[in-house]
């Protein structure tokens, strides 16, 4: 019962928020449609602890630096979005061109000054990353990505991208790894959701300076490491390293 009513309130907050941001859209400047984004966030954050008992803990965000960052996270499920977004101010955020083929959405996205790239990646997405966080970096703001680029299981992971990397380098600023067990209670888009406390923690940042292959070894063992920690701590089973698995494209290049 617990997973019907949250993802029938899913569904009505996520209509009517996108409804009135759309209208907000209308306005100049980004204000009002980012001030009802922020509270559609808000409402989704407490039906998942209210409705679907999923509670959040958050850890580490004494470590945020000040000004500027990129935030690469963790990503086992649709609520990290949600649960990152409630905690950091002025987030322009990267995400999938898949979005935008829901014409209402796409608008919305537009106005909040999101980074879409392709989710098949390759140059065209590449170019599209580059110039789209450069605006986003010209305007001070923090930058969310998820480097894997894709919903992994709990125990799993994907190749780390090098997007962030190149962002981490022109942009020059730091990356705060994000480790989270969110997937033990709301695993990637499932209907049923378990109830319990989740846990979202901010790493040490990575300092500006480092090649790719070292910055690149870093960010994946950080959050790799405590996610596998989070993940035993919640279970009570023993420590255990995610084993890597192709995407969706990956396996669809393969088999064709």
């Amino acid at each position: 019962m617990r997973s019907v009513a949250f993802n029938i309130a899913y569904w009505l907050l996520s209509i009517g928020y996108t409804l009135a941001a759309v209208a907000a859209a209308l306005l100049p400047g980004r204000g009002p449609t980012g001030w009802i984004i922020r509270r559609y966030v808000r409402r989704m954050v407490q039906a998942m602890r209210v409705l679907a008992g999923i509670r959040i803990q958050y850890r580490g965000e004494d470590r945020l630096p000040a000004g500027a960052y990129i935030v690469a996270a963790k990503h086992q499920s649709w609520g990290d979005g949600f649960s990152v977004y409630d905690r950091i101010d002025n987030l322009a955020f990267v995400t999938g061109d898949h979005l935008e083929k829901f014409p209402l959405l796409s608008t919305v996205l537009t106005k909040l000054g999101a980074i879409v790239v392709n989710n098949c990646g390759g140059q065209k997405a590449r170019e599209a990353l580059k110039h789209r966080a450069a605006d986003a970096h010209r305007e001070g703001r923090r930058i969310l990505i998820y480097p894997e680029g894709n919903l992994a299981r709990v125990g799993e992971k994907f190749r780390y991208r090098t997007g962030v990397w190149h962002m981490y380098r022109d942009f020059d600023m730091p990356v705060v790894p994000v480790a989270t067990n969110l997937g033990l209670f709301w695993a990637q888009e499932a209907f049923r959701k378990t109830p319990g406390t989740a846990t979202l923690e901010f790493l040490d940042p990575i300092p500006t300076g480092l090649d790719k292959a070292e910055f690149m070894a870093r960010l994946e063992t950080a959050i790799e490491t405590r996610t596998a920690e989070l993940v035993a701590e919640a279970t009570g089973q023993p420590v255990t390293p995610a084993r890597q698995v192709a995407t969706p494209d990956e396996k669809a290049r393969a088999e064709a």
